[in-house]
């Protein structure tokens, strides 16, 4: 009995250190074990219409929406709508790479928004409104790149493109009332466009 509550303990932990791992392993008891997922964050206007939008696609394991970019710790929806936090509404994205890439992510940031306005997007205005793609490593960062040199040359805005590429800072999760606000409230969103 003792011996047996032995194998039980170490099987259990094998299956906890190769959940950890961020791989599929075979723990050899007939169990596969998978932990890959990865984070991506986007502003693009209004972060109820953004996180209504990221929430269909495919691959995509759970959204919150919040505020990054700015200078002010902690800050509120107030604080933010001020202007002088510096902040964005953004919505951070966990998805599995395995079922939808980041650029595929990208693909979608571009659809549901219009990247050619300033601190703005329809009728939200304020700089918590800008275009922004947050990079969290260096293939983040040259995959947004050229994601955004493509759509700049596809010719498909008029105007320059104004989404600006900047290192992700901490994420201030949002007020819980905004948390999958058109899921509670009803609503398809405030964003520009449409999935494709």
């Amino acid at each position: 009995m003792h011996h047996k509550m032995w194998i039980l303990i170490v099987v259990s932990v094998l299956v906890v250190v190769l959940a950890g791992t961020g791989e599929t392993q075979n723990t050899g008891i007939g169990a596969k074990v998978r932990n890959i997922v990865e984070k991506a964050t986007f502003a693009a206007g209004c972060f109820w219409g953004v996180e209504a939008a990221f929430r269909q696609v495919e691959g995509v394991m759970d959204t919150q929406v919040g505020y990054t970019g700015g200078t002010l710790e902690n800050p509120s929806y107030k604080d933010v709508c001020s202007g002088k936090t510096g902040h964005v509404e953004a919505v951070e994205v966990i998805y599995d790479p395995e079922v939808v890439s980041y650029e595929d992510l990208l693909d979608v940031f571009w659809s549901i928004h219009d990247p050619t306005q300033i601190d703005r997007q329809g009728g939200d205005i304020g700089s918590q409104y800008r275009s922004v793609i947050f990079f969290r490593d260096a293939t983040q960062e040259s995959l947004a790149a050229a994601s955004k040199e493509r759509i700049a040359r596809s010719g498909k805005f008029e105007s320059k493109i104004a989404t600006l590429i900047l290192p992700a800072t901490t994420f201030y999760r949002a007020e819980e009332y905004h948390q999958r606000y058109y899921e509670k409230q009803g609503g398809d969103g405030c964003s520009f466009g449409s999935i494709r």
